[in-house]
C-alpha cells in the first residue's frame, strides 16, 4: 500500500469533528500557499493539506515523469490520500490547475466528495475557436520554451505577473521564491501537464455542488474562463472576489476564506 501521507506530506489540522476540507495548491507552489486561510477555516473545519509530488516537502523519490506527465497522476494521488485517511463527504478546494484535479477526482469517485471549490480555475489555457483561454498556442509554446531554457529566470519574470498586485511586491517575491524551490525538471513536466491540458469535456460530468471562485482581474484565468466553467458545470455557483491576480488565498485571504467557509456551511 502506498504511504500517501508521507509521499504527499499530508498535514491535518482544525476541528476534528468539522466538515473535511482538502486544500490543493497549484503549479510551482506547495501547501504553504494556504497558510493565511487555514486559521480561518480550521475554526470550523477539519483541514487537510498536502504537497503535490515534486513540490514542498513531498517525497521527491516518488516523482515519476510518466505518472505526472498528465493531470491523471495528480488525481490518483488525491484519491489515494482520501482512501488512506478514510476521508468522506470531502469538500475539495483546488487552486488553479488543481481545480481540474478536483474535477477529475470527483468524476472518478463522486460518492467520496460532497462539494468542489474551484479557485481561479481554467479547463484549457489555450484559445480554441470561440473559446478564450487567455493564451494563444504561440504564447504557451514561448512560455514553455522559456521555462525550459532558464527556469529561475522565467520564475523571476512570470511569478509577479501571475500574482498581480504590483503595489504589493512582497506577494510576487513569495511566489517567485516558491517557484524557485521547485526542481526545474519537475516544473518542466508539471508545466506541460498544466498549460497543455484540456478538461472542458469533464466539466459537465461534475455531479456535486460546485463553487467557482474567480478574481476581478486575473491574467491567467480571465473572466471569460470563469464564466465558461460556471456555465459548463451544472448548478454551479460563481463568485467574483474583489481581488487582483491569480492567487487570492495570498492577496485576499479573508475574502477567500469567507467564501469557502460560507459554501462549506451551506446546505447541499
Amino acid at each position: 500500500m502506498v504511504d500517501a501521507r508521507r509521499r504527499n506530506n499530508v498535514v491535518v489540522t482544525g476541528d476534528a469533528d468539522g466538515p473535511v476540507v482538502v486544500l490543493a495548491h497549484g503549479f510551482g507552489c506547495d501547501q504553504t500557499m494556504w497558510r493565511l486561510v487555514v486559521p480561518m477555516l480550521a475554526e470550523t473545519c477539519r483541514v487537510v493539506l498536502f504537497d503535490h509530488v515534486g513540490t514542498g516537502r513531498s517525497d521527491l523519490a516518488a516523482w515519476d515523469e510518466r505518472r505526472y506527465s498528465t493531470l491523471d497522476g495528480y488525481t490518483r494521488d488525491v484519491l489515494e490520500i482520501c482512501q488512506e485517511l478514510d476521508l468522506r463527504d470531502v469538500v475539495f478546494v483546488g487552486h488553479s490547475v488543481s481545480a481540474m484535479v478536483g474535477v477529475l477526482a470527483s468524476v472518478a469517485e463522486p460518492a467520496r466528495f460532497a462539494k468542489l471549490v474551484l479557485v481561479t480555475p481554467s479547463p484549457r489555457y489555450v484559445d480554441d475557436g470561440d473559446y478564450r483561454g487567455g493564451f494563444s498556442a504561440a504564447d504557451i509554446d514561448e512560455l514553455l520554451d522559456s521555462l525550459d531554457s532558464n527556469y529561475l529566470g522565467w520564475s523571476a519574470v512570470m511569478a509577479p505577473v501571475i500574482m498581480g498586485n504590483p503595489d504589493r511586491p512582497e506577494l510576487g517575491a513569495e511566489l517567485t521564491n516558491s517557484f524557485c524551490r521547485t526542481d526545474p525538471e519537475v516544473a518542466r513536466v508539471f508545466a506541460r501537464a498544466t498549460f497543455l491540458s484540456d478538461n472542458r469535456a469533464d466539466l459537465e460530468r461534475v455531479t456535486v455542488p460546485t463553487l467557482v471562485l474567480e478574481c476581478r482581474h486575473d491574467v491567467i484565468a480571465p473572466p471569460e474562463v470563469g464564466a465558461y466553467v460556471h456555465a459548463a458545470i451544472p448548478g454551479s455557483t460563481l463568485v467574483t472576489l474583489d481581488a487582483t491576480g491569480h492567487c487570492p488565498q495570498l492577496s485576499a485571504p479573508e475574502a477567500t476564506a469567507a467564501a469557502i467557509a460560507r459554501f462549506v456551511a451551506a446546505p447541499a
